[in-house]
């Protein structure tokens, strides 16, 4: 009996090509910033933000995330909103998108996925109207380049199918690229916020 011969497998498209090398420029780059650099970006970056908290129009549950890796750090961030009396929330992984649960500073945590820290399935699950959303690079155009996984994208698509979703991207300036080399998937960010600046995407 003949073996049939193994089927080549599929080469990755240019745009992922250039995605995963971007990934890899984007990870050095951000690792090389340090703890003291890190925790300084992070106050700064609340500080910027509730600086303009009105021009976001939140009405409703703002959603954050638990930091890994190098990330922004956005706690500052989420405790300066709670104590302003909004709603906060953080997101767990549910594969192959994320569900959010209402959560204060202080209140318990648990595992949620991939490193990552998140409320108990007994938290109410909740609709956040504004996604603070970490990222390993940026663009001006809104393009957002996360870790390839596609969890924040699946979710963002989901809530937005049932209306207005804002996605703000937490991230330092040195993350800035000429382009996120985003595809179709990808959802658009509504501003990003460094340590140096708000930036509101201009989109051809």
């Amino acid at each position: 009996m003949t073996q049939q011969s193994a089927k080549p497998a599929a080469l990755p498209d240019a745009a992922s090509t250039q995605k995963a090398l971007l990934r890899e420029r984007a990870r050095v780059i951000r690792d090389a910033i340090s703890p003291a650099e890190r925790a300084a970006a992070s106050r700064a970056i609340a500080a910027r933000f509730m600086a303009h908290a009105r021009d976001f129009h939140v009405d409703g549950v703002v959603s954050a995330y638990w930091p890994i890796r190098s990330e922004i750090d956005p706690l500052p961030l989420l405790q300066a909103l709670a104590a302003a009396g909004f709603a906060t929330s953080l997101p767990v992984v549910a594969h192959p998108t994320l569900v959010f649960r209402i959560w204060r500073p202080g209140d318990p945590l648990v595992d949620a996925g991939f490193g990552t820290r998140g409320p108990s399935g007994e938290a109410p699950e909740c609709a956040p109207a504004l996604a603070l959303v970490p990222c390993l690079a940026f663009d001006r155009a809104g393009g957002r380049l996360g870790y390839g996984a596609g969890h924040f994208d699946r979710a963002l698509e989901r809530l937005r199918a049932t209306g207005p979703v804002r996605a703000v991207a937490l991230a330092f300036a040195a993350q800035e690229v000429a382009s996120a080399f985003s595809e179709a998937h990808d959802q658009p960010l509504d501003a990003i916020v460094t340590e140096r600046e708000l930036i509101r995407p201009t989109r051809v």
